[in-house]
């Protein structure tokens, strides 16, 4: 995308697709009041310019449960030694390469990183905590917050009404 301009139907597309990304571009275009080959143009644009990073399924934690078993979700706070660039990005990217970390963020103030984890059992956040924070001799500090109970989760980003 050459230009971030994005129009109302813009827009309405993106909103529409954060709430129900399995839609049929036949029902999007509808929704949006647009012909088909339009809307199959539109949204492809957006992903090319990176305005729709990817598409997934969203999973339903409790009913896997009964076949998975719960598991454990975690926040983590991470506290570096040296927090220069070059550290942080090496953090950064060992995390972020890991499977069992599904989100990573940079804050400030307070500690350098928060992670939302999700491992299989204690000895699986054991683990864990082992290869990705005991191991790095620059990892200063780690707060561990388990979560007992899951009030609210989203993905939307609240768009502007044009």
């Amino acid at each position: 995308m050459e230009s971030t301009t994005i129009d109302a139907t813009d827009l309405l597309l993106l909103d529409a697709l954060q709430k129900d990304a399995s839609l049929s571009n036949q029902a999007l275009a509808a929704l949006a009041h647009i012909s088909p080959p339009t809307c199959l143009r539109r949204v492809k644009r957006l992903v090319e310019g990176g305005l729709i990073e990817k598409q997934v399924a969203i999973l339903s934690t409790d009913k896997l449960a009964p076949m998975l078993g719960h598991g454990l979700q975690a926040i983590v706070e991470i506290t570096l030694e040296r927090q220069g660039e070059e550290a942080q990005r090496a953090f950064e990217q060992r995390v972020a390469a890991d499977e069992a970390v599904q989100q990573c963020y940079r804050v400030s103030p307070g500690p350098d990183f928060v992670l939302m984890v999700h491992a299989r059992d204690m000895p699986d956040y054991l683990a864990l905590a082992q290869r990705l924070f005991t191991q790095d001799a620059n990892v200063r500090n780690v707060k561990t917050f388990f979560c007992v109970k899951r009030s609210k989760f989203g993905t939307r980003l609240p768009l502007p009404a044009k």
